[in-house]
């Protein structure tokens, strides 16, 4: 439950202004932190902080580990300021677009001087913050590591392609493969410790300036991840390890096939019988990470929706059970102080109402979703808000909210939302109406992705869902982080109380 009121900022790491092609760990975002504790911000909610894969879009809730840190945020410039590099070894430098993330050039930029930095490491001598980060991280590292490395050796083939004694994981064939890989595995570790070691600087940066940080757990993994490589006996694969069945959801308004997204599901039978470990495992890991974090999905926790293998939409597939009350149970014992945020959007059944209302979990509100023709009865309206949620303009997968009055509100769904804040108002003014309403409202936590605040158009939308292209690569410039209206978002906050 979230107890103090307050608002805060909805800006992904990667979208920070950078000149190394993406957002990162450094200067930029200490001067985020700055400008949000100036404009009286409590909270700064992120994306998952697990690597990226090109061949999954660079989509942060495609990831090839549950545990690990994407490498690609580690900055540059701090590797200069603590010694890893020196300034000469950044050049030459691509010219990256200002604009977008262009991963396949950042990635091979960032490999070059990682690998710089990695051999300099490798000839400085031991360094104890790196042996106590192995030695507090190796029980997930190890084998996150070797799936990085094997992945590489194999040319980026997924695991089930793997020869069969690695891909069934024999002991002994592992040990020829560390031996052999051991200089790629433990590269891909030192720069899990620079982006651990970036990263816990920068939350002790933001606690020093009263800002939490809000993080998000994707409620599935990927198949080709080293969490189903590493832990097959958790999901529903067959005897050849391949899914029987994936995750999606059913066809609805916005979609006449649904969405097969095509994760493998849990078996949860199993797990529970081993007291949830896996899981256990991977909220403690986001209590290491984040002040708060919100779980994508959450709804299947309660009842999920399995689609068969091998189908090509998800049409035919059904809602099944999911752990309910017993798994947070066993989490409320081990982590009596977690903060969950559940991302209970779409269809909120009662079961999920019960999860939420049971253990406290604030749920989530878009504003955007609230001027249909359902307005006087929308849980979206603030008139129908409680205060335990969060209230958001909009979210990594809406449009922005000057998008959504441009290019997807009706004239009708215009004249509403015009008649609930009492005028009209132009194109440009819209998201300022909406950070107003979300801000008044009674919710205690109201948070505005940073491209409402700037108020900014559909090019700046961060993702569109069901989509594979041009999605996860939004940067804010700096001309727009200079210009952003700090002053105007700080008296709103002292005057609707979150300051």
């Amino acid at each position: 439950m979230i107890q103090v009121r307050g608002s805060g900022i909805l800006l992904h790491i990667t979208s920070l202004p950078s000149e190394y092609g993406i957002g990162d760990f450094g200067p930029a975002a200490y001067r985020l932190v700055d400008a949000l504790a100036q404009a009286r911000q409590h909270y700064w909610q992120i994306l998952p902080l697990n690597p990226t894969q090109t061949e999954y879009a660079s989509s942060p809730y495609s990831s090839p580990s549950a545990f690990g840190m994407n490498t690609l945020l580690i900055s540059p410039d701090i590797l200069v300021r603590d010694g890893f590099l020196r300034r000469a070894d950044l050049d030459p430098a691509p010219e990256f677009p200002e604009r977008r993330t262009v991963y396949e050039a950042v990635a091979w930029y960032k490999d070059r001087i990682f690998s710089v930095a990695y051999e300099r490491f490798l000839h400085s001598g031991p360094e104890r913050g790196y042996e106590v980060f192995y030695d507090r991280n190796a029980w997930w590292l190890d084998d996150h590591a070797l799936f990085v490395a094997l992945k590489a050796h194999f040319r980026g083939q997924e695991w089930n392609r793997w020869p069969e004694e690695i891909r069934g994981r024999q002991p002994e064939a592992l040990e020829d493969m560390r031996r052999r890989l051991a200089d790629k595995i433990r590269k891909e570790t030192f720069l899990q410790y620079l982006a651990a070691r970036q990263w816990s600087a920068l939350r002790r940066y933001c606690a020093g300036r009263g800002i939490q940080v809000i993080g998000d757990i994707p409620i599935y993994v990927a198949y080709d991840s080293v969490d189903v490589w590493q832990n097959p006996g958790i999901f529903k694969l067959d005897d050849n390890l391949r899914p029987t069945v994936v995750a999606g959801v059913p066809p609805d308004m916005f979609s006449k096939t649904g969405q097969l997204w095509g994760n493998p599901i849990y078996d949860w039978a199993l797990l529970r019988d081993r007291g949830y470990d896996w899981w256990v495992n991977r909220i403690a890991r986001a209590g290491e990470l984040y002040d708060l974090f919100r779980i994508d999905h959450f709804r299947a926790f309660a009842n999920y929706y399995e689609v068969p293998a091998g189908d090509t939409t998800a049409e035919n597939g059904t809602w099944v059970d999911g752990p309910g009350t017993d798994f947070f149970e066993v989490l409320a014992r081990r982590f009596p102080c977690f903060a969950i945020v559940a991302e209970d959007l779409g269809a909120n059944t009662p079961a999920v109402q019960e999860l939420l209302d049971r253990f406290g979990f604030p749920g989530m509100k878009i504003l955007l979703f609230a001027f249909g023709a359902e307005l006087p009865g929308s849980a979206h309206a603030p008139h129908n808000y409680v205060p335990n949620l969060i209230c958001y303009t909009g979210t990594h997968d809406n449009n922005t909210a000057r998008g959504w009055f441009e290019e997807e509100a009706s004239e009708e769904d215009k004249q509403r939302f015009f008649a609930y804040i009492g005028r009209e108002v132009a194109a440009d003014e819209v998201h300022r109406e909406l950070v107003r309403l979300a801000m008044t409202s009674v919710a205690r936590a109201s948070i505005t992705p940073m491209q409402d605040l700037l108020g900014l158009g559909a090019a700046a939308r961060m993702n569109y869902p069901s989509t594979t292209s041009g999605n996860w690569e939004w940067r804010m410039t700096p001309v727009e982080f200079a210009g952003a209206p700090l002053e105007w978002l700080r008296n709103l906050t002292v005057l609707s109380g979150r300051g």
